[in-house]
């Protein structure tokens, strides 16, 4: 912290500027963090409610018309399940590029010890 030079009265007015602007910073991160934290997926319920509306989308477009309840229920209950299929085969792609990582990274770790 900065010493000033100058009047006594005008010291005390300048820490406590220096005072207001630091807490204006921590509101600033602390406002950060919130955001930061809303913007996360954490459970697995919220994540396939950010994928509702395409599950939505895709069900209208598929039963144009009069359809009865059970059919309407049928095809929902195949396009949730193809979809979760879809969710689950890139969730193991993912998990297989990782790994082939790992992997690389131990070959080279290896190869550097040699």
């Amino acid at each position: 912290m900065a010493h000033y030079k100058g009047a006594a009265s005008e010291a005390g007015r300048a820490m406590q500027l220096m005072k207001k602007r630091e807490k204006a910073l921590q509101e600033i991160e602390l406002r950060k963090k919130r955001i930061e934290e809303d913007l996360k997926i954490d459970n697995i319920e919220n994540k396939f409610a950010t994928h509702y509306d395409a599950v939505e989308q895709q069900l209208k477009s598929s039963t144009i018309g009069l359809v009865t309840l059970d059919e309407m229920k049928a095809k929902q209950e195949h396009i949730v399940r193809e979809r979760e299929k879809k969710l689950a085969q890139k969730k193991a792609e993912k998990e297989k590029e990782r790994q082939k990582e790992i992997e690389a990274k131990q070959a080279q770790k290896n190869k550097q010890k040699r």
